[in-house]
């Protein structure tokens, strides 16, 4: 009886006391945020990003991001007589890694991307007259962004610096800068913290009990 009882308080013990914080392997991220653009005449704009992860460890992951942003690219020198650039999409396929620091409900983080950016034809109207067309074709190039930000439950909160390299305009007079920042808010699924206690999963995992003492109290006379 008194084995029983030793073994039944162990059991107890670790249930209530014994957690260890693990997080779910994989998320999936959605966010709005704001694009700022660099030069003259530039514009900032709307920002949509999908974002699955994969943790490779509680404090690492590694993941996609999918992203429009809607800006009007700037150019590099000053306009002569009135010109209105249009605004011109960025879509971006890229992998990123996050490393996170600390292991509580808000947790900073800081991570490094890169990946294909797709820029549509940048158009523009003149004022005053019937002047319109493309001013730099459409093209892709590979980029690269810095990125930190923070998670506070299931929200999150980003911010990056997206660097690609400018686009030659078709009058071979200059060219259009594509690099922009970007700052989002969203939420994520999955990704959380996770408990277990017996065959039902809470929040956090029991902590491994040394055999020892498992032994010890089951041999109790």
């Amino acid at each position: 009886m008194k084995k029983t009882s030793y073994t039944l308080a162990l059991a107890l013990l670790v249930c209530s006391v014994g957690y260890a914080q693990d997080y779910k392997k994989f998320k999936v991220g959605v966010a709005l945020g704001y694009a700022g653009a660099t030069g003259y005449g530039s514009g900032g704009g709307a920002i949509f990003t999908l974002e699955p992860a994969y943790r490779l460890q509680d404090n690492f992951s590694v993941g996609l991001r999918l992203e429009s942003a809607l800006i009007t690219r700037g150019y590099s020198q000053s306009f002569t007589g009135t010109v209105d650039i249009k605004v011109a999409a960025i879509g971006s396929y890229t992998a990123n890694g996050q490393y996170y620091f600390g292991s509580g409900a808000f947790r900073p983080f800081a991570g490094l991307g890169l990946g294909l950016f797709s820029m549509a034809a940048v158009g523009y109207n003149v004022s005053g007259s019937s002047g319109s067309g493309d001013a730099a074709a459409a093209e892709s190039k590979f980029g690269f962004y810095p990125r930190i930000g923070f998670d506070l439950h299931h929200f999150t909160i980003s911010a990056d610096y997206n660097i690609i390299s400018p686009t030659k305009d078709i009058f071979g007079s200059g060219e259009f800068k594509n690099s922009y920042f970007g700052i989002r808010i969203g939420g994520f699924f999955g990704g959380g913290r996770k408990e277990w206690c017996g065959n039902k999963q809470k929040e956090h995992r029991p902590k491994p009990v040394p055999f020892l003492y498992i032994m010890i109290l089951t041999t109790h006379p």
